[in-house]
C-alpha cells in the first residue's frame, strides 16, 4: 500500500482536469493570438534579463506554444537547453538538433541530441517551465510528475524561473505541498508577472 493521497492531491487532480479541459476548448483563433503574446513576452523577458542561455521545453499541442520563441532564441544566438525525462525522476538536458524531436517517456515531445546530464541546467540564465496554473504567490501547479520540482529543489544557485500559462491560469491560490518549488514569475499572452519580492 502506498501513502494515502492527501486532500491537496485530490484538489490538484481536480484542478488539473478542469484546466486541461479548458485548454482543450480554446479556439484556433484564441490559440493563435495567445501564441503571439507568448512570443512577445518571452522575448521581452529574455531581453530584460540579458539571458544568453535558457532552458525551455518543447510544447505539446495542449500547452502554450513555445516553438516560435525557441526558433527566435536560436536565430538570435541564444543557447537553448531542452529537458529530457529520465526513469529515475531526474531530467537530462540537451541542446538538441534543430527540428529533430521524438516522443519522450510520458508521450511528450522531446529534443534529440547529446545528453548533457542533470547538472547542465546550472549554466543557464533563465529557466522556462511548463505549468497548468500558477498562483499570485508564485506557487506552481505542474502536471504531477515532479521533474521540475526535483530539479529546482536540487539547484544551489538557481537563475530566475518563469512558468508559462494562459492568462486565466494565474489563480488567486493553488494547492501547495512541501516539495512544491515556487517560481519567480509567470509569462502569459497578456503580461509578465514577477514574484521576486526582494
Amino acid at each position: 500500500m502506498g501513502p494515502m493521497p492527501s486532500p491537496s492531491d485530490h484538489e490538484k487532480r481536480a484542478l488539473r482536469a478542469e484546466l486541461r479541459e479548458r485548454r482543450h476548448n480554446l479556439t484556433s483563433t484564441e490559440v493563435e493570438q495567445a501564441t503571439q503574446g507568448f512570443l512577445q513576452n518571452l522575448q521581452s523577458l529574455v531581453t530584460a534579463l540579458d539571458a544568453r542561455s535558457v532552458s525551455c521545453y518543447l510544447s505539446s499541442t495542449a500547452e502554450p506554444n513555445t516553438r516560435p520563441f525557441i526558433n527566435w532564441a536560436l536565430a538570435s544566438g541564444i543557447r537553448v537547453l531542452f529537458p529530457i525525462s529520465r526513469e529515475d525522476g531526474l531530467l537530462d538536458w540537451t541542446v538538441g538538433e534543430q527540428g529533430v524531436e521524438k516522443t519522450g517517456l510520458w508521450g511528450m515531445p522531446e529534443a534529440v541530441g547529446e545528453l548533457l546530464g542533470p547538472i547542465a541546467i546550472n549554466d543557464v540564465d533563465l529557466i522556462i517551465v511548463p505549468a497548468c496554473a500558477v498562483d499570485t504567490q508564485g506557487t506552481r501547479l505542474g502536471w504531477g510528475r515532479g521533474y521540475f520540482d526535483k530539479t529546482l529543489g536540487s539547484m544551489e544557485k538557481r537563475p530566475p524561473v518563469y512558468a508559462v500559462v494562459f492568462d486565466n491560469e494565474v489563480l488567486p491560490e493553488v494547492p501547495k505541498e512541501a516539495h512544491d518549488q515556487p517560481v519567480d514569475g509567470v509569462v502569459t499572452p497578456g503580461r509578465i508577472l514577477d514574484f521576486s519580492f526582494e
